[in-house]
C-alpha cells in the first residue's frame, strides 16, 4: 500500500461527494469521511462503513508515534490493493500535561497541518476516508478535523457504536434501568468532580483511566460506589477481560481500559 500522497482527480469507488450527514460546499470537492470504526471488532462495523473501506482510494488514521494505531489495526485486511495511506502522527501524548498552555499550542498546530492535507486532497476531487475509533463524535480525535474542515470542503460522519457500549456489554448486565441517570467521566477529572458526579448519578462510564486509575479509585471509595465498579479491558477485542475492580487492585491498566457502574433504577 502506497503512503505517498496523491492530488489526482477521481472519487473512491461507493461513495459519495453528498452523502448522508455531509456539511460543507460540493463544488466539485471529494468528500472527507470520518468513519467510526466502533469498539475494536470488524464484525462490529456498520453497512456504510465497511462498503466505503473496501472502496477507499486515500485512508487518514490517528497513532502513536512509532505505533501501528489502533484504527488502522481494526480495518487490516480490508482496504483494497494501492489505497493511499496518510498517517497522522501525535506529536505529544503524555509528555506534556493537558494544563501546560504549551499542549494546546502544539496539538492546535498539529490538527492544522493535518487539516491542510486532507483539505488539498478534497480540493483535488479526491474523496479521503478518516478511520476514527469507537464513534467520529465521541471524545475523538475526529472532532478537531471537522470543525477545521467542515466549511470548506464537504464532511461526512459515519456513526458506530462506542468503546462504552461494547464495555458494558462485556459485563453481561444493563447499564441503565427505568430512569437511571447515565454519566460518562473522563479519569483526567479533578478527584473532587470525579467525587461529585459519581455520587449524583445512578449510572457510570470512567475512561481514559490509565495513569488516572488510583485517583479514579480513590474517588470511588469515597462516593461509596467502589464495590460496584467493573473494570473491562480491550472490550469487544480478542484480549477483552472482565472482572470487579476490586479484584484487580495490582493490575496496571492499558489505555483500552473502561469503568462501569451499574444503574439500579425502577423495574417492572
Amino acid at each position: 500500500m502506497s503512503t505517498a500522497p496523491d492530488s489526482s482527480a477521481g472519487t473512491a469507488p461507493g461513495s459519495s461527494a453528498r452523502s448522508t450527514g455531509a456539511s460543507g460546499p460540493a463544488n466539485g470537492h471529494g468528500t472527507i469521511h470520518g468513519v467510526g470504526l466502533g469498539p475494536g471488532g470488524q464484525d462490529l462495523l456498520s453497512v456504510r462503513a465497511d462498503r466505503l473501506l473496501r472502496g477507499a482510494r486515500h485512508v487518514a488514521f490517528f497513532r502513536k508515534a512509532g505505533r501501528p494505531g489502533q484504527a488502522r489495526r481494526i480495518v487490516e485486511g480490508m482496504l483494497p490493493d494501492g489505497v493511499i495511506e496518510f498517517a497522522m502522527e501525535y506529536p505529544v501524548t503524555t509528555e506534556i500535561p493537558f494544563s501546560d498552555p504549551r499542549y494546546n499550542q502544539i496539538m492546535s498546530a498539529f490538527y492544522e497541518a493535518c487539516a491542510a492535507h486532507l483539505r488539498a486532497l478534497a480540493e483535488a476531487g479526491e474523496d479521503v476516508v478518516v478511520l476514527c475509533e469507537g464513534d467520529p463524535f465521541f471524545y475523538g480525535s475526529f472532532m478537531h478535523l471537522y470543525t477545521r474542515l467542515r466549511a470548506d470542503v464537504p464532511v461526512a460522519v459515519v456513526p458506530a457504536i462506542t468503546g462504552m457500549s461494547a464495555a458494558w456489554t462485556a459485563t453481561g448486565q444493563p447499564i441503565t434501568w427505568g430512569d437511571d441517570v447515565l454519566c460518562v467521566l473522563m479519569g483526567t477529572l479533578p478527584e473532587d468532580a470525579l467525587v461529585q458526579h459519581m455520587q449524583q448519578a445512578d449510572a457510570l462510564v470512567v475512561m481514559k483511566i490509565g495513569r488516572q486509575i488510583d485517583k479514579v479509585r480513590r474517588a470511588l471509595r469515597t462516593a461509596g460506589r467502589y464495590e460496584e465498579a467493573w473494570l473491562v479491558e480491550y472490550a469487544s477485542m480478542p484480549n477483552q477481560t472482565v472482572q470487579k475492580l476490586s479484584e484487580a487492585e495490582d493490575r496496571v491498566t492499558p489505555y483500552f481500559s473502561i469503568i462501569i457502574v451499574h444503574g439500579q433504577g425502577r423495574r417492572p
